[in-house]
Protein backbone atom coordinates (compact mmCIF):
# COMPACT_ATOMS: atom_id res chain seq x y z
CA UNK A 1 0.00 0.00 0.00
CA UNK A 2 1.53 3.25 -1.09
CA UNK A 3 0.52 6.62 0.14
CA UNK A 4 -0.12 9.46 -2.19
CA UNK A 5 2.31 12.31 -1.72
CA UNK A 6 1.05 15.31 0.11
CA UNK A 7 -0.83 17.46 -2.37
CA UNK A 8 0.71 20.58 -0.89
CA UNK A 9 4.23 19.56 -1.93
CA UNK A 10 5.27 20.47 -5.40
CA UNK A 11 7.49 18.50 -7.71
CA UNK A 12 10.32 20.91 -6.92
CA UNK A 13 10.06 20.01 -3.24
CA UNK A 14 10.20 16.32 -4.00
CA UNK A 15 13.25 16.74 -6.24
CA UNK A 16 15.02 18.91 -3.59
CA UNK A 17 14.42 16.29 -0.93
CA UNK A 18 15.73 13.55 -3.17
CA UNK A 19 18.90 15.46 -3.99
CA UNK A 20 19.54 16.37 -0.37
CA UNK A 21 19.08 12.77 0.72
CA UNK A 22 21.72 11.69 -1.81
CA UNK A 23 24.12 14.49 -0.81
CA UNK A 24 24.61 13.31 2.78
CA UNK A 25 25.32 9.90 4.16
CA UNK A 26 22.40 8.76 6.31
CA UNK A 27 24.63 8.28 9.37
CA UNK A 28 26.35 11.68 9.29
CA UNK A 29 23.95 14.59 9.38
CA UNK A 30 25.42 18.07 9.69
CA UNK A 31 25.91 19.42 13.19
CA UNK A 32 23.49 22.29 12.75
CA UNK A 33 20.63 19.85 12.27
CA UNK A 34 21.07 18.44 15.76
CA UNK A 35 18.77 19.64 18.47
CA UNK A 36 20.16 22.30 20.78
CA UNK A 37 20.73 21.12 24.34
CA UNK A 38 18.00 21.92 26.83
CA UNK A 39 18.57 25.23 28.62
CA UNK A 40 20.29 24.79 31.99
CA UNK A 41 17.45 26.25 34.06
CA UNK A 42 14.80 24.23 32.21
CA UNK A 43 16.25 20.87 33.30
CA UNK A 44 14.07 19.01 35.79
CA UNK A 45 16.82 18.03 38.19
CA UNK A 46 18.11 21.62 38.34
CA UNK A 47 14.60 22.92 39.01
CA UNK A 48 14.06 20.24 41.66
CA UNK A 49 17.35 21.16 43.32
CA UNK A 50 16.48 24.86 43.32
CA UNK A 51 13.03 24.06 44.74
CA UNK A 52 14.56 21.93 47.51
CA UNK A 53 17.06 24.69 48.30
CA UNK A 54 14.26 27.26 48.48
CA UNK A 55 12.12 25.02 50.72
CA UNK A 56 15.10 24.33 52.99
CA UNK A 57 15.90 28.02 53.25
CA UNK A 58 12.30 28.89 54.09
CA UNK A 59 12.15 26.11 56.69
CA UNK A 60 15.42 27.23 58.28
CA UNK A 61 14.23 30.82 58.31
CA UNK A 62 10.96 29.81 59.99
CA UNK A 63 12.82 27.87 62.69
CA UNK A 64 15.30 30.68 63.30
CA UNK A 65 12.47 33.22 63.53
CA UNK A 66 10.83 31.21 66.31
CA UNK A 67 13.91 30.39 68.36
CA UNK A 68 14.02 31.81 71.88
CA UNK A 69 16.51 34.43 73.11
CA UNK A 70 20.07 33.39 73.99
CA UNK A 71 19.47 33.37 77.75
CA UNK A 72 16.41 31.14 77.35
CA UNK A 73 18.32 28.72 75.12
CA UNK A 74 21.14 28.69 77.69
CA UNK A 75 18.60 27.98 80.45
CA UNK A 76 17.07 25.11 78.46
CA UNK A 77 20.50 23.59 77.88
CA UNK A 78 21.43 24.07 81.54
CA UNK A 79 18.18 22.42 82.65
CA UNK A 80 18.86 19.47 80.35
CA UNK A 81 22.25 18.75 81.91
CA UNK A 82 21.04 19.21 85.52
CA UNK A 83 17.69 17.48 85.10
CA UNK A 84 18.58 14.57 87.39
CA UNK A 85 20.41 16.61 90.04
CA UNK A 86 18.62 16.82 93.41
CA UNK A 87 19.26 18.71 96.65
CA UNK A 88 18.99 21.97 98.58
CA UNK A 89 22.25 23.82 98.20
CA UNK A 90 20.98 27.25 99.30
CA UNK A 91 18.65 28.69 101.89
CA UNK A 92 15.11 29.06 100.47
CA UNK A 93 14.63 32.68 101.68
CA UNK A 94 16.77 34.44 99.00
CA UNK A 95 15.38 32.12 96.34
CA UNK A 96 11.81 33.01 97.29
CA UNK A 97 12.73 36.68 97.29
CA UNK A 98 14.09 36.42 93.71
CA UNK A 99 10.96 34.52 92.67
CA UNK A 100 8.93 37.48 93.94
CA UNK A 101 7.43 35.54 96.86
CA UNK A 102 7.48 36.22 100.57
CA UNK A 103 10.51 34.64 102.29
CA UNK A 104 8.20 33.44 105.10
CA UNK A 105 5.94 31.32 102.87
CA UNK A 106 6.69 27.69 101.98
CA UNK A 107 8.52 26.85 98.77
CA UNK A 108 5.99 26.10 95.97
CA UNK A 109 5.41 22.48 94.96
CA UNK A 110 7.70 19.66 96.01
CA UNK A 111 11.22 21.13 95.71
CA UNK A 112 13.78 18.93 93.97
CA UNK A 113 16.73 21.29 93.46
CA UNK A 114 17.65 24.72 94.80
CA UNK A 115 21.05 26.15 93.90
CA UNK A 116 22.86 29.09 92.35
CA UNK A 117 24.16 28.46 88.84
CA UNK A 118 25.85 30.37 86.04
CA UNK A 119 24.10 30.76 82.67
CA UNK A 120 26.06 32.71 80.08
CA UNK A 121 27.84 34.77 82.72
CA UNK A 122 24.73 35.55 84.78
CA UNK A 123 24.21 34.34 88.34
CA UNK A 124 20.91 32.45 88.36
CA UNK A 125 18.80 30.91 91.10
CA UNK A 126 18.00 27.44 89.78
CA UNK A 127 14.81 26.03 91.28
CA UNK A 128 13.36 22.67 90.16
CA UNK A 129 10.08 21.62 91.71
CA UNK A 130 7.27 19.14 91.14
CA UNK A 131 3.64 20.21 91.00
CA UNK A 132 1.12 17.45 91.60
CA UNK A 133 -1.30 18.42 88.83
CA UNK A 134 1.32 19.68 86.40
CA UNK A 135 4.65 17.93 86.60
CA UNK A 136 8.29 18.89 86.94
CA UNK A 137 9.17 22.56 86.29
CA UNK A 138 12.50 24.36 86.46
CA UNK A 139 12.39 28.08 87.25
CA UNK A 140 15.40 30.34 86.71
CA UNK A 141 15.47 33.68 88.56
CA UNK A 142 18.31 35.99 87.58
CA UNK A 143 20.23 37.61 90.44
CA UNK A 144 21.30 40.61 88.34
CA UNK A 145 18.95 42.62 86.09
CA UNK A 146 18.51 41.17 82.58
CA UNK A 147 16.36 42.23 79.65
CA UNK A 148 14.00 39.45 78.59
CA UNK A 149 10.62 39.94 76.95
CA UNK A 150 7.75 37.78 78.12
CA UNK A 151 6.95 34.96 75.76
CA UNK A 152 6.55 31.23 75.44
CA UNK A 153 7.40 28.48 73.02
CA UNK A 154 8.84 25.05 72.42
CA UNK A 155 12.54 24.53 71.79
CA UNK A 156 14.90 21.57 72.02
CA UNK A 157 12.17 19.20 73.20
CA UNK A 158 11.13 21.45 76.10
CA UNK A 159 8.41 24.03 76.67
CA UNK A 160 9.62 27.40 77.93
CA UNK A 161 7.97 30.54 79.19
CA UNK A 162 9.33 33.91 80.30
CA UNK A 163 7.13 35.68 82.87
CA UNK A 164 7.68 38.58 85.21
CA UNK A 165 7.73 37.96 88.95
CA UNK A 166 5.75 40.12 91.35
CA UNK A 167 8.92 42.19 91.77
CA UNK A 168 9.06 42.74 88.00
CA UNK A 169 12.10 40.54 87.35
CA UNK A 170 11.99 38.04 84.48
CA UNK A 171 11.64 34.36 85.38
CA UNK A 172 12.44 31.63 82.86
CA UNK A 173 10.38 28.46 83.31
CA UNK A 174 11.25 25.22 81.52
CA UNK A 175 9.20 22.01 81.54
CA UNK A 176 8.59 18.91 79.49
CA UNK A 177 4.80 19.34 79.74
CA UNK A 178 2.98 22.51 78.75
CA UNK A 179 0.46 22.03 81.55
CA UNK A 180 3.29 22.16 84.10
CA UNK A 181 4.12 25.71 83.01
CA UNK A 182 0.54 26.84 83.59
CA UNK A 183 0.45 25.30 87.07
CA UNK A 184 3.83 26.83 87.95
CA UNK A 185 2.79 30.25 86.71
CA UNK A 186 -0.42 30.13 88.76
CA UNK A 187 1.52 28.98 91.82
CA UNK A 188 4.12 31.72 91.52
CA UNK A 189 1.50 34.38 90.87
CA UNK A 190 -0.95 33.30 93.56
CA UNK A 191 1.52 32.09 96.16
CA UNK A 192 -0.20 28.68 96.49
CA UNK A 193 1.88 25.58 97.03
Amino acid sequence: MTQDPDPRTSEFDLRARTELSLAYDPGEPPQYLFRLPEPWLARRNVLAGLGALLAGGLGTGAVMAQRPPDLVRGAIEHEYYERTLRGRFIDPAPLLQHLGLSPAQPVPGYPQLMRICDIEGHAVYHFTTFFEHGGMVTVFAFADPVMLRTGAGWWSNAYWQVVNSRAGKPLVMVAEKKQALAVARASLAGGAS
